[in-house]
């Protein structure tokens, strides 16, 4: 992706739009339109596709944000980075599907903007590089102190605890974030959480768990590991407060 990249705003609040062109513009982007409703977005992303689209998540009329970005990816596959004020998990678990590189809560800082403009660059031009996902039988995993070995291929692969970021479930399967990699184990989420050591990883959701030692935010709704919001259960979000006050 070229400097500087050319970012759409689709935001039906008209304040916090001119807002965020302009932090965008002195952070040295280029905004190439400001749009308050999904179906013009759509017509505009088909007529002169920018390089990223912030996209508000509750937008008015027959389309969401999520609607929108699902559309899209029938026919363009461009970085989508979330704008929300509501991080529940209704929300997130629509918008996860459409997979996109970063979640900004509102109201949001100029660093948090930053931030997440920058990563989903370096994440998009570094996305085709990255190794394809590896499916991994699951009854053939071991865990170590420090290391848990997966089967790949008919051999052992050590993957680090300290490189793996998160583990959400996908069905009867659950697919760990490593640093740069992924597996995909044929086990539940359920099995994996009881195999992995108690110090290292706790399950905040029904569909996650996550290395303690990799968050890097605790908000009232979610938790976020890099570039990725998790959402969290006040059950277990106390749970971790507590682990935390702990180490």
């Amino acid at each position: 992706m070229h400097s500087p990249a050319r970012i759409l705003i689709v935001e039906d609040e008209m304040i916090i739009a001119a807002n965020l062109s302009l932090q965008l513009t002195n952070l040295g982007y280029e905004v190439c339109g400001i749009i308050p409703r999904g179906e013009e977005a759509l017509l505009h992303i088909r007529e002169n596709p920018p390089d990223i689209i912030l996209m508000d998540i509750q937008l008015k009329g027959e389309m969401d944000g999520i609607e929108v970005i699902r559309s899209m990816k029938r026919e363009v596959n461009i970085p989508v980075i979330y704008l929300t004020a509501n991080a529940d998990d209704a929300h997130f678990s629509r918008a996860k599907e459409t997979h996109p590189y970063a979640f900004i809560s509102k109201p949001f800082k100029k660093l948090d903007l930053q931030r997440a403009i920058e990563l989903t660059i370096s994440q998009s031009e570094s996305s085709n590089q990255l190794e394809k996902p590896q499916v991994v039988d699951g009854q053939s995993s071991y865990v170590l102190n420090e290391y848990l070995f997966v089967r790949n291929n008919n051999k052992l692969v050590k993957v680090d605890i300290k490189e793996i970021r998160y583990i959400e479930a996908e069905r009867n399967y659950c697919r760990i974030y490593a640093n740069d990699k992924e597996y995909l184990l044929v086990m539940t989420l359920k099995e994996m959480d009881e195999k992995l050591p108690q110090n290292h990883f706790i399950r905040v959701h029904r569909s996650f768990i996550v290395n303690i030692a990799r968050i890097d935010e605790i908000a009232t709704t979610h938790i976020v590991i890099g570039k990725t919001a998790i959402p969290i259960t006040k059950v277990l979000k106390d749970e971790l407060m507590k682990r935390i006050q702990t180490i």
